[in-house]
């Protein structure tokens, strides 16, 4: 017991340094990140304003409203900006013991999936975003002005990005999920309609249930599954063929 301490003694000091490290770079781009929070809000708050031009200014309700907002937005913005500096720290952790075959699947897999939550993030400010907010607004008028929060907006517009840069990954994690042998080609295809029905529950729940906003989030989704089933077809079967040789 004591000699396989020792012998895990310097991975434990070496994980640790590379903890630091992450945790120093989320400091310093957190703290970039709210020298200029009120340019960051602002660019959260232009699709507000593009959807409702009569809207002048956002509110707030409580002393610490205002602050406590601008520092979860600067620690999401600095965790994505050092989000490639702490997957550099994790592939050297774990680059000395992956061959070499290996080591090139968890480039790809990390290439793949940070475009593909760049692309949904993307989507969501510039496609999705405004047009849900568009719809929401269109509530308001002479006999019912908007009285806004900022903390409660600035949520919302998280929770969008967020929710689409993960979505986007949905082929991605399909493929993975058949390639690496977890499920059979044709399960996402046979299983369609409760996979479309959890994503109507969770559209359902992330909208707080309006049902307008429930089908713009839900349409981009489907055709996100779709893509995977596709996608499944074309790359998912490499590794099933193989244990399939194996058997025979």
């Amino acid at each position: 017991m004591l000699e396989a301490l020792d012998q895990f003694r310097p991975h434990h000091l070496e994980l640790k340094t590379r903890l630091l490290r992450c945790l120093l770079a989320l400091a310093v781009t957190s703290t970039v990140a709210y020298l200029f929070k009120e340019h960051l809000a602002a660019w959260c708050i232009a699709p507000l304003y593009r959807a409702y031009p009569e809207l002048d200014k956002l509110v707030y309700t409580k002393l610490t409203e205002a602050f406590l907002s601008y520092l979860k937005l600067s620690l999401l913005a600095g965790l994505i900006a050092s989000l490639p500096f702490i997957f550099y720290q994790l592939w050297l952790f774990i680059a000395p013991g992956l061959l070499n075959k290996e080591k090139k699947t968890v480039r790809t897999i990390m290439a793949w999936a940070t475009i593909l939550f760049s692309g949904g993030a993307l989507f969501a400010y510039f496609v999705a975003l405004p047009r849900i907010l568009h719809f929401f607004m269109s509530y308001a008028g002479e006999a019912l002005q908007p009285k806004l929060k900022l903390g409660l907006y600035l949520t919302f517009t998280a929770r969008m990005i967020l929710t689409f840069g993960i979505a986007f990954e949905i082929p991605f994690l399909m493929v993975m999920a058949t390639r690496t042998g977890l499920t059979r080609q044709g399960y996402f295809q046979q299983k369609r309609f409760f996979f479309f029905l959890a994503i109507v529950v969770l559209s359902f729940l992330l909208t707080t249930g309006d049902p307008t906003a429930t089908v713009l989030l839900s349409l981009p989704l489907f055709a996100l599954y779709e893509a995977g089933i596709l996608a499944c077809r074309v790359f998912g079967g490499k590794r099933e063929q193989q244990m399939d040789t194996s058997a025979t």
